[in-house]
């Protein structure tokens, strides 16, 4: 192991741009930027996990936070995935909400969209996630079967009716159910049209869900679930 005074000597060589403004830094985001994406942390991300599907979201979708999903997203920046996915994995060790032992399965891409952007981004979130809490992850438990416009700019109807049949068992699952209940893992929440989705198609296959984790909460659609499901 480097000494941390011969760690620091070293970064000041090895550096990269930071993933969000582009200074030089030691790590994925510089400092500054750490610290602003930092800022959009929910001081209670659990606050919505007695829903039917229960939610755990890191951080609001907003600032930052917003802009470095977009980055990582949109703008080939793979790296940012670790040290988001990390936060998000530090944050549910730290809630101690489930004692269970989960099989984490990220949203899927559709194959098209994946060969476009030549990643998901919700894998990558998911690989660092399970690398921290050591859950187990089967990244293709679902497949995208149909293509789906943007959800961006849809109602709620239009995006449920978007995302009908959109998803079937993936490779992981057709060979052999878990044994453990399922932990879905998206980038961002909004409606909750993806997680319902994804939900309906592993419980027609009796495949228990024990909720969804995502790094960001669209909080101005809060006013929307209020005196409702969440999800």
């Amino acid at each position: 192991m480097i000494p941390h005074r011969a760690q620091d000597w070293l970064n000041l060589f090895f550096t990269s741009p930071c993933g969000l403004c582009g200074r030089s830094a030691p790590r994925e985001l510089c400092p500054y930027c750490q610290q602003q994406v930092a800022s959009c942390q929910l001081a209670n991300p659990q606050h919505s996990w007695r829903a039917s599907l229960p939610l755990f979201a890191w951080g609001a979708y907003r600032g930052a936070l917003k802009r470095v999903i977009a980055a990582l997203k949109y703008d080939n920046q793979p790296q940012l995935a670790r040290p988001l996915g990390q936060w998000l994995a530090e944050a549910w060790l730290a809630s101690r909400l489930s004692p269970l032992q989960l099989t984490v399965v990220p949203i899927p891409l559709h194959p098209d969209k994946h060969k476009v952007r030549g990643y998901n981004q919700a894998a990558l979130l998911a690989q660092r996630f399970c690398d921290v809490t050591r859950l187990p992850l089967r990244c293709r438990g679902l497949e995208r079967s149909q293509p789906t416009e943007a959800q961006f700019g849809l109602s709620i109807v239009e995006r449920e009716q978007n995302l009908a049949q959109a998803f079937c068992l993936g490779k992981d699952f057709l060979q052999r159910s878990p044994a453990q209940p399922v932990l879905l893992l998206d980038d961002i929440y909004t409606t909750g049209a993806t997680a319902r989705a994804a939900l309906k198609t592993l419980r027609r296959s009796r495949i228990q869900v024990q909720g969804i984790v995502t790094l960001a909460f669209a909080e101005q659609l809060r006013s929307e679930h209020k005196g409702s499901d969440p999800v």
